[in-house]
């Protein structure tokens, strides 16, 4: 049985190249992020008590950036009306592999298209339920604005977007403090300095997180009526954002 432990990054590397969601990091990201991000599995249960909560009969879920169908299935679970459908979308190949397999593997019958699609590219049209978890961060600050707005449009009335995201603090002490909070957790989990470091290298240039009034400002300003934070834990935040 192949090993799904995330070893990536125990080795020096020269250079430590860009974070990407290739074939290495698909067979090893559900360790890697429950490793990586405190409180992710109350996150995804959560998910699926927003879904029981907030989706509509006849209407669409949407779970964008979603890997290896961890949210897909929490929606699944949450879901108490067939006439829904789901729609999960990454533009990793790799991941929606194992998506599709995890999919298919799942008793749930509620209708769920797995796509390999950039998200800039998705059609959002008749969803009660959209889910973002941790992938906004990796989309150019320049087209995030323009994204919410589309997806704001694209929900019925009452209906919600579900924003996790890795966040900037807008005190410097207090990010300095969780961010040695979070790297703490990740040794706890098993991480070593090395490993640490490599992966927040890997990934500066790739996810960009932006401060928490930025993320409310903006989801006002897409079309949302209501945003709040509704989980946080040290720098990892989610928000409900509902039409």
């Amino acid at each position: 049985m192949a090993d799904k432990r995330d070893h990536l990054y125990t080795k020096q590397l020269n250079p430590v190249q860009s974070f990407q969601f290739d074939d290495r990091v698909a067979a090893v990201f559900e360790d890697m992020i429950e490793r990586s991000v405190p409180g992710y599995g109350l996150l995804l249960d959560m998910i699926g008590v927003i879904t029981a909560e907030y989706a509509q009969p006849g209407t669409r879920c949407y779970d964008l950036g979603c890997s290896l169908g961890a949210s897909t299935l929490s929606i699944r679970r949450g879901l108490s009306y067939d006439s829904c459908e789901i729609i999960a979308v990454d533009n990793s190949g790799d991941m929606i592999e194992k998506c599709k397999q995890n999919v298919a593997r799942d008793s749930s019958r509620i209708p769920t298209q797995v796509l390999r699609q950039d998200i800039l590219d998705t059609d959002f049209d008749n969803a009660s339920i959209i889910v973002m978890n941790f992938s906004l961060q990796f989309i150019a600050a320049t087209e995030r604005t323009n994204l919410l707005k589309r997806i704001a449009g694209g929900l019925v009335s009452g209906g919600v977007l579900v924003l996790s995201e890795k966040v900037r603090l807008d005190q410097v002490p207090e990010q300095e403090i969780l961010t040695k909070l979070h790297h703490g957790f990740k040794r706890a989990k098993g991480y070593s300095d090395l490993e640490i470091a490599q992966k927040r290298t890997a990934l500066e240039q790739v996810l960009v997180p932006d401060g928490m009034h930025e993320h409310h400002g903006r989801l006002i300003d897409a079309g949302f009526r209501e945003a709040w934070t509704w989980f946080q834990c040290f720098n990892f935040a989610s928000i409900l954002a509902i039409k």
